[in-house]
């Protein structure tokens, strides 16, 4: 069979794209249509509730009978654990018009059952807002929460804020950096070259870690001066902060030596390769450890365009995510007293 003309491939392909939009726009419809429709059910079973007896067995007797009547009449899919998940999600986000001011669209049910198990209101209307933004599938957003995304990117903040503007510099930045995508040992001690070339490896996943707006620039990146030649381990470039981002990769604690290489990478990248219209270069040196006296006494504590962050190859348990928050938290309030002393 003869190819068809290009004139003709091209209408094939324009044919593509409108059935293919189509669907999606269907598919999201659908998806906000249902999870609106289970809000309304989580809604009515409160609502039998309180008019029936203060009970929880009560509640529980309903629950049970309505499942199986759901199930006589529509097949699956009407499980008492479904119906509590439906009532759960009711008493999670009493207002529908205030929970679709932070959900968009690109939601599915799946996204909203795991938001919903939050605790915290700020946490449940970050996750919202960014899932619904950059279009996670339910699995990221599952390992996003698993890992602590907001309260990794909350660590960075200024004191008393969980506020975490599009446009603030550190909302970009994480502490830690998750990495348990890369399958490597959990000491690489002397082993930066195996950490850069299994972040290669895994570039889509490390890329999706680092957050929103990142592309990736180069390994190796040659930057030079009249008499010497540097290398940066890792150059992305943020469409959103419209700046270059250099990343160095420390297997060991965190030194004032690396401090200092990374603040002289920053300003040759302003000098030698920023373009006009690009905002400062942004350098964060990841590494295994840090001491927070170091950080504190360095130019990383006034500085807004050098970052410290320490990664690990292991997902945070939930206690370990707690600590961290205290503790950053902890020193946040401790800046603020010094800068107002």
């Amino acid at each position: 069979m003869s190819k068809p003309p290009a004139t003709e491939q091209q209408f094939f392909a324009d044919v593509v794209q409108i059935l293919q939009a189509g669907r999606s726009q269907a598919l999201r419809a659908v998806n906000t249509a249902m999870v609106q429709t289970y809000w309304q059910l989580g809604q009515r079973i409160v609502e039998e509730e309180q008019q029936g007896e203060a009970r929880a067995e009560y509640g529980q007797a309903l629950i049970s009978q309505l499942s199986r009547y759901l199930g006589d009449q529509f097949g699956q899919g009407f499980s008492v654990a479904n119906l509590k998940n439906f009532r759960q999600f009711y008493l999670t986000f009493p207002s529908l018009d205030e929970f679709a001011t932070h959900c968009v669209a690109n939601l599915g049910w799946t996204h909203v059952r795991l938001i919903m198990r939050l605790g915290s209101a700020a946490e449940r209307n970050y996750y919202l807002q960014e899932a619904s933004n950059q279009n996670w599938s339910s699995r990221l957003l599952e390992r996003n929460i698993k890992s602590g995304y907001y309260r990794r990117v909350l660590a960075h903040q200024k004191p008393q804020s969980d506020v975490l503007p599009a446009s603030d510099t550190a909302s970009f930045i994480k502490d830690p950096y998750v990495l348990e995508f890369l399958g490597v040992p959990e000491d690489l001690s002397g082993k930066e070259s195996l950490l850069e070339q299994s972040l290669i490896n895994h570039l889509q996943k490390f890329l999706l870690e680092l957050g929103k707006g990142f592309s990736f620039v180069a390994r190796q990146m040659r930057i030079s001066t009249e008499t010497s030649h540097f290398y940066v381990d890792l150059v992305f470039y943020n469409y959103l902060l419209k700046c270059f981002v250099v990343v160095e990769l420390k297997s060991a604690k965190l030194t004032h030596q690396d401090i200092g290489q990374m603040d002289m990478y920053v300003r040759m990248f302003d000098d030698l390769k920023r373009g006009e219209g690009d905002s400062p270069t942004l350098g964060i040196i990841l590494c295994a450890d840090k001491d927070e006296t170091l950080v504190h006494y360095s130019v990383l504590r006034e500085s807004q365009q050098l970052f410290a962050s320490k990664y690990q190859t292991l997902l945070p348990t939930e206690e370990e995510l707690a600590a961290m928050l205290e503790q950053e938290t902890a020193k946040r309030l401790d800046d603020a007293a010094g800068d107002k002393a």
